[in-house]
């Protein structure tokens, strides 16, 4: 191997080019090169993502399906086939620590790879960008974008200036410069309220930040400041780590057809939610002893949160909490959407509570109903009111990963 520059610190972004529809192209071969838009099974109405082609017409993520096909008559719709997807997705993710152990599973399609200790092993910057590529594209038959830098928020920069398929070098030398000129709402983590912050400030390029002390962001916005100010400069401080924390919340939600009213129907998407969370709990272990709970309406939300005298992973009570909700928040207004989410999930106690009643027989039966439901498929066994639950599938969100809590779609 010929000499190369080491880099003190090398860190790769993985980022698949318009995942879902790139795996439905290399499944319908007769689809490549078309416009392709995903949606929320045959009844969706939303685009969750889209093919190259059918962004070069304006149709972006989020947008209608009736107003894609104003701009794209040709244009394809294809429900998503979200199991489909993370299997490609966990495929991918092993593939690429083959090259390093540190990784860390950034979403569904994207992946920070430390490969500081393996330049030894793999080469430059320019060799290990090509093995990355080529592992991705043997373990799913799928193109990507890298992007690679000194840190993790450049090279995250870097993997979007070329898509699709592009490999993107900025040597950490270098990062400051190629940074300075870029608004600083381009960097990942700098939403629009923080730009409005540092804008009123006179920073609105990154090579701006520089004017601007580093003690006006960490009073204002602490530690997550402090590494703003130097993501900004090409020195962002953050490690890529491999660490999966607990989960904050876990929830589900599901649009119900416009302008609902009937209560046995807000009912019914209020049970599907109820034990769709409390599946979930179950499975890894967790209970919750509250709940958020909302139905969006023309004029917003109706929310509350609501509390269990103890810790719960059974749908049954948390559906009770939910009838509460129903009685005390909604007057027969139109709904549209419907949201059930544990709050600050726990590890289930193995020494049930000295005064709690414990329903030994729920238990018992939540543990059957999980055996056959993993086994024969999600609510294959489930409340008689579900029987006409929504057909809609699940879909996976921007922050599934392939291990740890996020497992489950």
């Amino acid at each position: 191997m010929s000499a190369f520059r080491y880099w003190p610190r090398m860190i790769a972004l993985v980022d698949m080019n318009a995942f879902f529809a790139a795996i439905e192209q290399r499944d319908h071969p007769e689809w490549r090169g078309r416009p392709l838009a995903i949606t929320n099974g045959e009844q969706g109405t939303c685009i969750i993502t889209c093919s190259y082609e059918a962004r070069s017409f304006g149709i972006h993520t989020g947008m209608r399906l009736i107003q894609a096909r104003r701009l794209c008559s040709d244009l394809i719709q294809c429900p998503a086939h979200p199991h489909r997807y993370a299997q490609v997705s966990t495929a991918i993710m092993q593939g690429l620590q083959s090259l390093t152990p540190d990784m860390e599973i950034f979403s569904v399609d994207e992946a920070f790879l430390d490969m500081t200790h393996c330049q030894r092993l793999w080469g430059d910057a320019e060799a290990i960008g090509q093995r990355i590529k080529q592992t991705v594209l043997k373990a799913s038959g799928l193109l990507c974008s890298v992007g690679i830098s000194g840190d993790k928020t450049t090279a995250k920069y870097a993997a979007k200036r070329q898509k699709p398929d592009g490999l993107t070098i900025i040597p950490p030398w270098q990062a400051a410069e190629a940074l300075s000129r870029v608004p600083v709402t381009e960097l990942c983590g700098i939403s629009t309220g923080i730009g409005n912050f540092l804008a009123a400030r006179g920073v609105r390029l990154c090579g701006e930040m520089r004017r601007l002390p580093i003690s006006a962001l960490a009073s204002r916005f602490g530690n997550p400041g402090r590494r703003l100010w130097y993501m900004c400069q090409g020195l962002d401080p953050d490690k890529v780590s491999n660490r999966v924390d607990a989960p904050k919340s876990i929830g589900h939600g599901k649009v119900m057809p416009p302008n609902t009213r009937d209560r046995r129907v807000v009912l019914m998407f209020l049970q599907h939610m109820s034990e769709k969370v409390a599946a979930r709990l179950r499975r890894h272990g967790l209970q919750s002893a509250c709940f958020f709970i909302a139905l969006r309406s023309r004029r917003g939300w109706l929310k509350q949160k609501r509390h269990c005298a103890l810790p719960t992973s059974d749908g049954k009570e948390i559906f009770t909490l939910c009838r509460t909700f129903l009685a005390e928040c909604w007057h027969g207004q139109g709904v549209s959407q419907v949201q059930v989410t544990a709050l600050q999930p726990c590890l289930q106690s193995r020494q049930p509570d000295l005064f709690a009643s414990v329903d030994r027989r729920r238990v018992q039966l939540n543990r059957g109903v999980d055996r056959v439901n993993r086994r024969y498929g999600e609510l294959t066994v489930a409340p008689a009111r579900l029987l006409k639950r929504s057909s809609m599938p699940n879909v996976i969100a921007p922050a599934w990963k392939p291990f740890g809590h996020r497992q489950t779609l």
